[in-house]
């Protein structure tokens, strides 16, 4: 049986489209952490993590972890527990990580996706089979807009829609009336028949303004509002006094915390990451709670560079409970972009060749593994310094 042999940490940074940010981010996007798990045939397994300091829980309840807390915890802790188990495992594999230390899902997130790559290859499958099956072949996407002004969302919305995307969703939590706004001018320049949605990213201050907020956006028919304020107990306020679905992505970082939001009837949807709970085999259990309550949920993500976000389409592809559009990236190298900017945050990428978009979605790769090829040249080109 194949074993881990080696584990390796690369930090990279890929230039980026044009600026993204949200409410709270005080960092650019793209500058993440890559792992390398060999294994004892010489396999090769490719994880991220797209790890943001500012990127946390409610009220301290996780934290954020930067690309030099996640290298010294994989590099300190994960990677002496997990050399040397067999490929093929992943509940043994989270059983270590566990052992050795508490928290930090980020690092042991990016384990598991390079854990995954490498069993699917060594065993001749799909990670997407290794998580349960595939059910869906094309996993629809949805494109965000940063917190960009007006004039320039709107410019972007239109050129989206011709790239065949079919879900937008906008930042929001900064101003009511800029939020307000913003929102009404996307939809007149979309028109009625795209998808829309708002993030505030926990942004305004009480559930009243939250409430009062949405209600003026309510006529642009929005498909969810998005963590609209801090805490469990505030979005179910916000849920229970507007009649737009309330999504939970701050809260929602785990099976335990999905448990919590369905005891409090506090959201209609749940935003599932492979990040936030340590990994593919954690995110499918917090699938299955939200499956068993009636939850339906999309996969979103920190803007992962193309190794990351092979995860997210695998998860997206295999999770029942996943049925939404999802706000992840459509990887594509620069050589391939052509124009492109629906799904695109970067200005390259690290895979061989572009992720299929057909029909408003990425199509789920079938290859071995992750199914896609990390182009180790890129990998070095845009490798800096921790």
């Amino acid at each position: 049986m194949v074993t881990i042999s080696t584990i390796e940490t690369r930090l990279v940074r890929l230039p980026t489209r044009r600026v993204h940010k949200w409410t709270g981010l005080t960092e650019p996007i793209g500058q993440y952490l890559l792992v390398k798990i060999t294994g004892s045939d010489g396999t090769v397994g490719w994880g991220e993590a797209p790890a943001l300091k500012d990127w946390g829980g409610e009220f301290g309840r996780y934290f954020g972890e930067s690309t030099a807390i996640v290298d010294m915890v994989i590099s300190r802790y994960l990677a002496p527990a997990v050399t040397g188990l067999e490929i093929g495992n992943p509940a043994m594999l989270h059983k270590h990580m566990d052992a050795v230390i508490k928290g930090y899902p980020y690092a042991k997130a990016a384990v598991d996706f390079a854990y995954y790559d490498l069993t699917g290859k060594v065993l001749g499958v799909p990670v997407h089979m290794l998580l349960g099956g595939k059910l869906r072949d094309i996993v629809p996407v949805t494109h965000s807009i940063g917190l960009l002004d007006i004039d320039e969302a709107v410019k972007e919305v239109v050129k989206v829609k011709e790239d065949g995307i079919k879900t937008i969703k906008i930042k929001v939590g900064v101003d009511p009336d800029r939020d307000v706004a913003i929102v009404k001018a996307i939809r007149e320049a979309v028109g009625p028949e795209m998808s829309l949605c708002v993030d505030a990213n926990e942004g305004y201050t009480t559930p009243g303004q939250a409430i009062q907020t949405v209600r003026r956006m309510q006529e642009a028919g929005l498909i969810y509002v998005e963590q609209p304020v801090m805490g469990i107990e505030r979005i179910g306020r916000v849920a229970r006094a507007i009649d737009i679905p309330v999504m939970a992505d701050e809260s929602a970082w785990n099976a335990h915390d999905v448990v919590q939001i369905i005891a409090q009837d506090a959201a209609q949807i749940v935003s599932i990451y492979t990040t936030k709970p340590g990994g593919l085999f954690k995110a499918m259990q917090v699938s299955a709670v939200c499956q068993a309550a009636g939850i339906i949920c999309n996969v979103n993500g920190s803007v992962e560079t193309g190794v990351g976000n092979l995860a997210n389409v695998h998860l997206a592809a295999a999770a029942p409970a996943a049925s939404l559009s999802n706000v992840i990236p459509v990887s594509m190298p620069a050589e391939h972009q052509n124009g492109r900017i629906g799904g695109i945050y970067y200005a390259d990428d690290l895979l061989t060749e572009p992720m299929i978009f057909e029909n408003g979605g990425i199509r789920v790769p079938d290859a071995p593994g992750m199914g896609m090829v990390v182009d180790e040249a890129k990998v070095e080109k845009y490798t800096i310094s921790l």
